[in-house]
Order: C-alpha cells, then structure tokens, then sequence
C-alpha cells in the first residue's frame, strides 16, 4: 500500500453499517415508530424514512422538536433499542456486501466501519455478513463518539483507530455524504438506504450507484 504520508493517496475506506452494507433501514424505521407509537406520537413514515443515518441522539429532537427530546429522548431510545433487537433475525446483507469487504482488504486498504448504530447492532450485522470485528482495521459506533452523524466525529475515530492517512467513506445517506466532507473525505454513495441519486450528488457524492454490489461489479478502489 502506498504511504499517504508520502504521496497522498488514500490508504483508507469508512464503511456506513445500515443501508450500506445490511438491509436494515427500513427495519429501524419500523423500530423507531413503534416507540413512538407508544407514547402517541406519530410521525409520517417517510419523515422517519429520511431521518434514519443520523445518530438517535439528533433523531428524536430532528423529528419531533427539542421538547419532546428533553422529556422523553432517553425513553424513545430506549424502546427503540428493545424494539430493534426484536427485530435483528430480519437483517440480512445487502448484495455484495462481504465481497466489498474482502476485495478492499485484499487490496491492502484498511477498511474500518463507521456506523451511528449502536455496538450491538453492528456486530450483529457482521455476523449476518460472515465478518467479525477482527476482519476490520476498527469498528466504531456512536457509543465511541461525542456526536453521530452529520457530525464528523465516528469518521474521525475509525480512521484514527485504523491508522490510515486519506479515506473515501461509502454510505447511504445525505447524513454520511455530510459528514464525510467535514472529516474531510470524499463520499462514495449508495442508493440501497431509500435517497435518489440527485439527492446524493446534490450532498456532494462523488459517484452514485444502487448498491455495494455494483461496486464489486466494477471492480471499484478509491
């Protein structure tokens, strides 16, 4: 691998979890509303849709104002959690996911994941792909972060964990495009998460495609 201290390159790929590598935005959508459900507030379904990728720390007060946040945030992520772990059975990867994974890996990049998800979750979308957190340079969650998407934090501690100089990070959302070029890094972007094209490119995405299989397809390095 090319020293980027020495000229540039990138040496390192950020990888979102939800949308990006599993299936299972719509399943935390779903997990989200069924908390708010219970204490009757109903947000439409595609404002919850389009609010999945940035951290539940911003959720709740982004959704349903800075009110609601102050008195009953923790609950809400609480039963979301309870909720989404109902759930987890029903995550599966998304096409190509693994194979993305082990191409970049073989192609000497660290690739680390940077997910706003919680530790839990992300594990256990690893295992549904056949990985471990040993397969990856780093793992970070939010619960390693001070802010979540679109703040770039999550992105700075993985490539920090990783040891790597320059990194590309690939993601679903306006969420992960926004907080990639505060890190600064350019922004890969798939579809698979429910954003069109124009929305991604029009965030800054530097290519656009519908899923990480199609990476692999192309036979896609930064």
């Amino acid at each position: 691998m090319p020293d980027q201290n020495a000229d540039g390159s990138i040496d390192a790929v950020l990888l979102d979890v939800d949308g990006t590598l599993v299936d299972s935005t719509y399943l935390h959508a779903l997990a989200w509303m069924r908390a708010f459900a219970a204490h009757d507030l109903i947000p439409q379904w595609w404002q919850v849709h389009r609010a999945i990728g940035m951290g539940g720390d911003r959720l709740v007060g982004e959704l349903l104002g800075d009110d609601v946040e102050e008195s009953l945030g923790d609950t809400l992520r609480d039963e979301w959690e309870e909720a989404y772990r109902g759930l987890l059975p029903d995550v599966r990867p998304l096409p190509g996911a693994a194979d993305l994974v082990r191409g970049l890996l073989d192609a000497g990049y660290r690739v680390a994941l940077a997910s706003s998800g919680k530790s839990e979750f992300t594990d256990a979308a690893l295992e549904s792909m056949g990985l471990s957190r040993n397969d990856f340079a780093a793992v970070t969650t939010s619960d390693d972060a001070d802010s979540s998407k679109p703040a770039p934090d999550i992105l700075s501690v993985a490539l920090d964990e990783a040891g790597g100089g320059k990194a590309v990070v690939v993601g679903d959302t306006v969420w992960d495009v926004a907080s990639a070029h505060r890190l600064p890094a350019e922004c890969v972007a798939v579809r698979s998460g429910g954003f069109a094209e124009g929305e991604l490119r029009d965030a800054g995405a530097v290519l656009v495609v519908e899923h990480v299989g199609e990476l692999v397809d192309r036979g896609w390095r930064p």
